[in-house]
Protein backbone atom coordinates (compact mmCIF):
# COMPACT_ATOMS: atom_id res chain seq x y z
CA UNK A 1 0.00 0.00 0.00
CA UNK A 2 1.44 3.47 -0.84
CA UNK A 3 1.11 6.07 1.39
CA UNK A 4 2.72 9.61 1.69
CA UNK A 5 5.15 11.09 4.52
CA UNK A 6 1.89 13.52 4.78
CA UNK A 7 -0.53 10.68 5.58
CA UNK A 8 2.26 8.78 7.47
CA UNK A 9 2.20 11.88 9.77
CA UNK A 10 -1.28 11.76 10.61
CA UNK A 11 -1.33 7.78 10.89
CA UNK A 12 1.75 8.56 13.59
CA UNK A 13 -0.65 10.55 15.35
CA UNK A 14 -3.44 8.34 15.11
CA UNK A 15 -1.17 6.13 16.68
CA UNK A 16 -0.65 7.62 19.84
CA UNK A 17 -4.01 9.09 20.07
CA UNK A 18 -5.00 5.41 20.04
CA UNK A 19 -1.93 4.32 22.38
CA UNK A 20 -3.19 7.26 25.07
CA UNK A 21 -6.59 5.66 25.45
CA UNK A 22 -5.79 1.97 25.44
CA UNK A 23 -3.48 3.16 28.18
CA UNK A 24 -6.06 5.52 30.03
CA UNK A 25 -8.34 2.20 30.47
CA UNK A 26 -5.05 0.59 32.60
CA UNK A 27 -6.46 1.56 36.41
CA UNK A 28 -3.70 3.66 38.44
CA UNK A 29 -5.57 3.00 41.72
CA UNK A 30 -7.60 5.92 41.30
CA UNK A 31 -11.37 6.21 40.13
CA UNK A 32 -11.37 7.73 36.51
CA UNK A 33 -14.48 6.94 34.28
CA UNK A 34 -12.32 5.91 31.09
CA UNK A 35 -11.27 3.05 33.16
CA UNK A 36 -15.51 1.50 32.27
CA UNK A 37 -17.04 4.04 29.92
CA UNK A 38 -16.05 2.25 26.50
CA UNK A 39 -16.83 -1.09 28.19
CA UNK A 40 -19.52 -2.66 26.07
CA UNK A 41 -22.89 -3.38 27.87
CA UNK A 42 -25.50 -5.79 25.70
CA UNK A 43 -28.73 -3.34 26.24
CA UNK A 44 -32.08 -3.14 24.01
CA UNK A 45 -30.51 -5.50 22.13
CA UNK A 46 -27.36 -4.00 20.91
CA UNK A 47 -24.24 -3.63 22.60
CA UNK A 48 -23.41 -0.10 23.76
CA UNK A 49 -20.50 1.42 25.58
CA UNK A 50 -21.30 2.59 29.15
CA UNK A 51 -20.78 6.41 28.34
CA UNK A 52 -23.83 5.67 25.86
CA UNK A 53 -25.86 4.40 28.68
CA UNK A 54 -25.22 6.08 31.94
CA UNK A 55 -23.90 8.96 33.69
CA UNK A 56 -20.04 8.50 35.08
CA UNK A 57 -18.69 10.51 38.25
CA UNK A 58 -16.01 10.32 40.62
CA UNK A 59 -16.99 10.30 43.91
CA UNK A 60 -14.03 10.19 45.46
CA UNK A 61 -10.49 9.29 44.81
CA UNK A 62 -11.66 5.78 45.29
CA UNK A 63 -14.93 5.77 44.17
CA UNK A 64 -17.23 5.88 40.44
CA UNK A 65 -20.58 6.03 40.28
CA UNK A 66 -22.36 5.06 37.41
CA UNK A 67 -25.75 6.59 36.79
CA UNK A 68 -28.32 4.80 33.78
CA UNK A 69 -30.46 7.07 32.31
CA UNK A 70 -32.83 4.38 31.95
CA UNK A 71 -32.85 2.66 35.22
CA UNK A 72 -33.70 -0.63 33.19
CA UNK A 73 -30.53 -0.78 31.73
CA UNK A 74 -28.62 -0.72 35.20
CA UNK A 75 -28.35 -4.60 35.55
CA UNK A 76 -26.67 -5.46 32.23
CA UNK A 77 -24.33 -2.40 32.38
CA UNK A 78 -23.39 -4.10 36.21
CA UNK A 79 -22.65 -7.72 34.16
CA UNK A 80 -20.41 -5.67 31.55
CA UNK A 81 -18.83 -4.33 34.37
CA UNK A 82 -18.16 -7.60 36.20
CA UNK A 83 -17.17 -9.29 32.86
CA UNK A 84 -14.97 -6.70 31.94
CA UNK A 85 -12.54 -8.20 34.47
CA UNK A 86 -10.82 -4.93 35.65
CA UNK A 87 -10.49 -5.96 39.10
CA UNK A 88 -13.30 -3.93 40.14
CA UNK A 89 -16.62 -4.99 41.78
CA UNK A 90 -19.93 -3.26 41.46
CA UNK A 91 -22.24 -2.20 44.39
CA UNK A 92 -25.73 -2.00 42.87
CA UNK A 93 -28.21 -0.34 44.41
CA UNK A 94 -31.73 0.41 42.78
CA UNK A 95 -30.74 3.87 40.92
CA UNK A 96 -26.71 3.49 40.44
CA UNK A 97 -23.76 1.37 40.52
CA UNK A 98 -20.90 1.96 42.82
CA UNK A 99 -17.46 1.06 42.10
CA UNK A 100 -14.93 0.87 44.93
CA UNK A 101 -11.57 1.58 43.44
CA UNK A 102 -9.56 -1.23 45.40
CA UNK A 103 -5.82 -0.03 46.43
CA UNK A 104 -3.49 -1.54 44.13
CA UNK A 105 -0.71 -4.25 45.28
CA UNK A 106 2.82 -3.88 44.61
CA UNK A 107 2.67 -7.07 42.25
CA UNK A 108 -0.64 -5.73 40.19
CA UNK A 109 1.29 -2.89 39.50
CA UNK A 110 4.15 -4.44 38.06
CA UNK A 111 1.67 -6.52 36.18
CA UNK A 112 0.13 -3.68 34.50
CA UNK A 113 3.14 -1.93 33.83
CA UNK A 114 3.99 -5.10 31.88
CA UNK A 115 0.90 -4.79 30.14
CA UNK A 116 1.39 -0.94 29.59
CA UNK A 117 4.65 -1.78 27.76
CA UNK A 118 3.53 -4.02 25.95
CA UNK A 119 0.59 -1.82 24.51
CA UNK A 120 3.77 0.36 24.07
CA UNK A 121 5.83 -2.13 22.14
CA UNK A 122 2.08 -2.74 19.66
CA UNK A 123 2.57 1.15 18.74
CA UNK A 124 6.14 0.35 17.93
CA UNK A 125 5.04 -1.82 15.78
CA UNK A 126 2.57 -0.39 14.17
CA UNK A 127 4.66 2.67 13.70
CA UNK A 128 7.78 0.73 11.87
CA UNK A 129 5.01 -0.53 9.66
CA UNK A 130 3.71 2.68 8.40
CA UNK A 131 7.06 3.85 7.63
CA UNK A 132 8.06 0.54 5.86
CA UNK A 133 4.82 1.45 3.65
CA UNK A 134 5.95 4.81 2.93
CA UNK A 135 9.34 3.14 1.83
CA UNK A 136 7.73 0.80 -0.16
CA UNK A 137 5.72 3.46 -2.17
CA UNK A 138 8.65 5.95 -2.40
CA UNK A 139 10.99 2.50 -3.79
CA UNK A 140 8.06 1.93 -6.27
CA UNK A 141 8.43 6.06 -7.19
CA UNK A 142 11.84 5.48 -7.38
CA UNK A 143 11.69 2.60 -9.86
CA UNK A 144 8.97 4.48 -12.26
CA UNK A 145 11.30 7.40 -12.28
CA UNK A 146 8.79 9.74 -10.56
CA UNK A 147 11.35 10.83 -7.99
CA UNK A 148 14.95 12.03 -8.50
CA UNK A 149 17.86 10.34 -6.48
CA UNK A 150 18.23 13.02 -4.00
CA UNK A 151 14.69 13.50 -3.87
CA UNK A 152 13.95 9.78 -2.78
CA UNK A 153 17.31 10.43 -0.48
CA UNK A 154 15.54 13.61 1.25
CA UNK A 155 11.82 11.79 1.86
CA UNK A 156 14.07 8.89 3.56
CA UNK A 157 15.40 10.93 5.96
CA UNK A 158 12.83 13.27 6.09
CA UNK A 159 10.51 9.82 7.50
CA UNK A 160 13.11 8.14 9.74
CA UNK A 161 13.20 12.35 11.69
CA UNK A 162 9.48 11.68 11.58
CA UNK A 163 9.70 7.89 12.95
CA UNK A 164 12.23 8.71 15.30
CA UNK A 165 10.11 12.03 16.55
CA UNK A 166 7.06 9.67 17.00
CA UNK A 167 8.91 7.08 19.06
CA UNK A 168 9.93 9.55 21.41
CA UNK A 169 6.54 10.42 22.09
CA UNK A 170 5.06 7.04 22.47
CA UNK A 171 8.40 6.67 25.01
CA UNK A 172 6.93 9.81 27.11
CA UNK A 173 3.45 8.81 27.03
CA UNK A 174 4.90 5.61 28.48
CA UNK A 175 7.08 6.87 30.96
CA UNK A 176 4.02 8.96 32.23
CA UNK A 177 2.08 5.83 32.73
CA UNK A 178 4.57 3.82 34.19
CA UNK A 179 5.27 6.80 36.61
CA UNK A 180 1.67 6.77 37.18
CA UNK A 181 1.02 3.46 37.77
CA UNK A 182 4.55 2.65 40.14
CA UNK A 183 2.98 6.01 42.36
CA UNK A 184 1.57 4.76 45.65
Amino acid sequence: MRITIEQAEQKFSEIADHLQKELASIRAGRANPKLVEDIEAVVYGQKMQIKQLANITVADPTLLIIQPWDKNALPEIEKAVEQAEIGINPISDSETLRLPIPALTEERRLEYVKIMKQKVEEARITVRQVRKDVLVGLDAMKKEKTITEDDYTAKEKQLQKDVDKWNEKLEKIAEDKESELLTV
